[in-house]
């Protein structure tokens, strides 16, 4: 009977543990095909070693105290390449900073999984493509600067829905349409939209129309 005990303890420990470990190593293993997704030529991310288990040891990231991944910090690392829909695994980031390195292609739809990402600098890249409208499932976000980038399209109205943004930059790049001046959005100034290819009669207060791109 003693060891049937034994046996039940054990099987109760083994079927907890993995599932602390499970979420880490979820992390890890979208940090590290976004590692293999970079060019990285002065081996920013050589602590980026996909057979540790806790990737809160390797540089440039952030953990809270139960070895979530809160914070990313790659900014101005002269990294190239591009995103991928696994970053939406960093389901406790809060924030993404991948400031003035040389990323292109799209932003990932995914990234609007980031249920607590408060900052977003991908600003000084060459990302291209439209704005997600996933973008508005992020109820957290204050800061999101997306400016000096190749962009298009239009700004997504569903972004007026960001009731904590505080600060938006969509500055240098080639979008078009109209700005929203719903919500947050009809207190940011003219200098966060500047250089793209916007305009229309929300300029001048007028009754909100969306013209095409």
């Amino acid at each position: 009977m003693s060891c049937l005990i034994c046996v039940c303890l054990l099987f109760v420990v083994l079927l907890q543990c993995p599932i602390s470990s499970l979420s880490t190593n979820s992390e890890g293993n979208a940090l590290h095909a976004l590692r293999s997704r970079l060019s990285d030529p002065n081996n920013v991310l050589q602590s980026w070693d996909p057979t540790l288990v806790n990737s809160c040891t390797w540089f440039h990231v952030t953990c809270d105290s139960n070895n979530h991944v809160i914070r990313l910090d790659l900014g101005n690392s002269n990294i190239s390449g591009s995103l991928g829909p696994e970053l939406a695994q960093l389901t406790h980031l809060q924030y993404l900073e991948l400031y003035s390195n040389n990323i292109n292609g799209k932003i990932p739809e995914e990234l609007g999984n980031l249920k607590n990402l408060i900052s977003m600098d991908l600003y000084d890249n060459k990302l291209e493509g439209n704005i997600p409208n996933s973008f508005a499932n992020l109820n957290s976000l204050k800061f999101l600067r997306l400016n000096n980038n190749k962009l298009t399209g239009s700004i997504p109205r569903e972004l007026t829905r960001l009731q904590n943004l505080k600060i938006i930059d969509v500055s240098n790049n080639d979008l078009c349409g109209t700005i929203p001046v719903d919500g947050n959005f009809g207190s940011f100034p003219p200098e966060s939209f500047e250089n793209n290819r916007l305009n229309g009669p929300e300029l001048k207060g007028l009754v909100p129309y969306d013209f095409g791109c």
